[in-house]
Parts: structure tokens; sequence; C-alpha cells
């Protein structure tokens, strides 16, 4: 529960960033962390062309860089791109001038106002500097696709059980969750969509 659907304490240290959307609209914002990737993007994006489905792509500024036509094909068809930092740091790890500084030159290359930490992690020094200049994006669930010791079952029960109106969802759009995320989201867009559940970008 902790990591598939953060707990209301955990979402008050960082009380202006976005965790969840409007609870009146059954409304649910699909997310994709750490793309373009040759290996899930595009087979993504075509899925979610079969369901009439928009969703917000975070990509690393690297990644844009060695796969300029997949970022480019990901806002051609008509989904939002936000700021996952340059080469995917954990905020953590680094001062606040340097961390910036990684959002910075990704955001010459992704210009959104949107930016979403890797691994959640980021200090509150840095969180209050980039909340001057971007929306900050966090998750209501977190799929854990990148976790390749669970099954594709296992995630789409993650989605069926956390899912709520207005959630922020969090899949991969990586190498690494390739098997899980390729298996999982059509499943998980005919769910949704036989919940009810339209699908919107975060703009």
């Amino acid at each position: 529960m902790l990591i598939e659907q953060p707990p209301l304490w955990l979402r008050k240290i960082y009380p202006n960033a976005i965790w969840r959307k409007s609870e009146e609209e059954k409304v649910v914002f699909l997310t994709f962390d750490d793309g373009p990737c040759k290996e899930t993007t595009l087979r993504i994006l075509e899925i979610l062309d079969k369901f009439e489905a928009k969703a917000t792509f975070f990509c690393v500024g690297e990644n844009v860089q060695r796969t300029p036509m997949l970022f480019d094909e990901i806002k051609k068809r008509g989904h939002q791109v936000g700021n996952h930092t340059l080469r995917h740091v954990k905020g953590f790890n680094f001062s606040t001038k340097k961390y910036i500084s990684q959002v910075e030159r990704a955001d010459k290359l992704i210009e959104s106002p949107l930016f979403r930490p890797p691994h959640g992690q980021i200090k509150i020094e840095q969180y209050r500097e980039l909340s001057k200049k971007y929306t900050i994006v966090m998750w209501d669930v977190i799929t854990r696709d990148y976790n390749q010791k669970l099954s594709p079952e296992k995630i789409f029960g993650i989605v069926k059980k956390y899912t709520r109106n207005g959630s922020i969802i969090v899949f991969h759009d990586s190498k690494k969750a390739q098997k899980n995320v390729l298996s999982t989201l059509p499943k998980a867009l005919q769910f949704l969509k036989n919940e009810g559940f339209q699908f919107a970008t975060l703009n």
C-alpha cells in the first residue's frame, strides 16, 4: 500500500505537488516515465491509439537526445510531455544546485512546465526551488511495472485495486518494464474503460 498508493502523510510533505486530480470526475491520468525507449514507446503509443487514450510522458533528457523521432511522435499523437531530469537522477544524491542543473538541462530538450522527480526522490529545498518554475507531479497509483519479479497479472491487479477518480497512474516506457507494461496496458485500459473512466492529460 505504501508503495502502490502513497499515504496522506507522505503527500503532506510536498503539499503543492499534484498527487491526484479531481475526486468528483470519473477521469484518470495515465503517465509514463523514463522514455522515450525504442523497445517500448512506439508500441505503447499504438496501444493508446487503439483505446483513444491520451497520456503524459515524463521523459529523460538523454533519452530524448538518443531518440528524437520518438519524442516528436509522442507529441504528434496528441500526448503531453514532462521533465524527468537529464539522466534520471535521484534528488537525495545531489546538491540542490546540481539537481536543478539536471532539470534545467533537460528542459532545454523537453520544454515542459511539468516535472516529476525520478523515484519520487526530491529534497525539500529542491522541491521549493523547482516549484517556482515547474508544476511538480507525483502520483496516486504506481503500477510497479518496472519490477521484473512481478507478473503482468500482479501489475494488472494493482491497477484494479487502487485506481479511483482522479488517479494519476504511473507506468514506464522503459526496457526494464517492457514485458509488464506491454502485457498489462491493454487489459488495464479495457478495464478502466469498462468501469466508465475517461483518459486525460495533465494539462
